[in-house]
């Protein structure tokens, strides 16, 4: 009787040691720790569990936790994953990594901004933009349209990001969306004989533009807002904004909960903690992130996409794009 009761016990502790603790929530992030750290860690303050944070490493962006998440999808090992853009999310959704999950807040988000069955949800959003060096190019003299960058008389004075990571993928994968596969594959190999630059990522575009060595890149909204408050020799645009042009793209950070996930119901008051006017605050003061639920209180500078005319596209087939045009993307960077 003895025994049975010591290997009762002795089963009893392995399962507790075998079982994650109870009080906590596990997120994979692909926004700048520098700004989403913050935020999780009012999150552990306010509510008392403890935030695992993975974070993605600027050259790798965007792509590296969502290849662990796929790698992990028969014995997930994280709750949350909050994306910089929804594509990846839309990627996860197509392996059957996320679950629906329809928050409290989620009636805030408008609804172009929200996948139809909840398997992820935006909040606070960036845009693509062209940072410029003001002392290289005026403001009359720079691209209206992303499509302009082909031209002759901008032949080596410009950069974009490695199109196989971060945002740079996003856009590019839109780009294809909007404007066709031919037509794209046109462009991106127009712009490779007009002398682009691939910079490893958008905080290297913003670097290159701000000490001078270029005029001007493609760039997020919160790198273009670092960089204004580093140097008064910088600024940005919108791109596309005139009459019947493809529009600006804009990119929600996306919500999604893991399928199967360890602390499913703590993933889920993450999520409801990070669907708020208070959070969306708290990224418009630190990186210039445009809310999207009405009435979210933000400083003056940062844009509103009010007054930003919208690249129209379906973030589902864009995620579907992404996937598909990954291998013609990486044959091109290495031309």
């Amino acid at each position: 009787m003895r025994h049975l009761f010591n290997s009762i016990i002795l089963f009893m502790l392995m399962l507790t040691a075998c079982s994650p603790p109870s009080n906590e929530v596990t997120v994979y992030c692909t926004v700048d720790q520098v700004f989403s750290e913050p935020v999780l860690k009012d999150f552990e303050r306010e509510t008392g569990i403890k935030v695992k944070a993975v974070y993605d490493t600027e050259e790798t962006k965007s792509t590296g936790v969502m290849n662990r998440l796929i790698a992990e999808r028969d014995n997930p090992r994280c709750d949350v994953f909050w994306s910089g853009d929804p594509v990846r999310n839309g990627v996860l959704q197509s392996r059957g990594i996320t679950e629906p999950y329809q928050s409290e807040q989620t009636r805030l988000i408008p609804t172009q901004f929200k996948e139809k069955d909840n398997h992820w949800i935006g909040f606070s959003a960036r845009a693509r933009v062209l940072i410029y060096n003001k002392t290289l190019i005026s403001p009359d003299s720079l691209p209206r349209s992303v499509l302009d960058f082909t031209k002759p008389r901008f032949k080596g004075q410009f950069a974009i990001a490695n199109p196989l990571f971060g945002t740079t993928t996003f856009h590019m994968a839109a780009l294809f969306v909007k404007l066709g596969d031919e037509k794209a594959k046109q462009w991106m190999n127009d712009l490779k004989a007009n002398g682009v630059v691939i910079a490893a990522s958008n905080g290297d575009v913003k670097k290159r533009v701000m000490n001078g060595e270029l005029a001007f890149g493609l760039t997020d909204t919160d790198d273009a807002f670092e960089a204004k408050k580093e140097s008064d020799k910088v600024d940005y645009i919108f791109l596309d904004q005139q009459e019947n042009g493809i529009g600006t793209l804009i990119m929600p950070n996306a919500l999604s909960l893991i399928k199967g996930s360890p602390q499913n119901e703590n993933g889920k008051k993450l999520i409801n903690y990070l669907l708020t006017r208070e959070t969306e605050t708290k990224l418009a003061k630190s990186c210039a992130q445009m809310p999207l639920i009405k009435g979210t209180e933000v400083p003056q500078n940062v844009p509103s996409l009010d007054n930003i005319q919208p690249m129209k596209i379906d973030y589902k087939e864009t995620s579907d794009k992404l996937e598909a045009i990954q291998s013609w993307l990486k044959a091109w960077t290495e031309q």
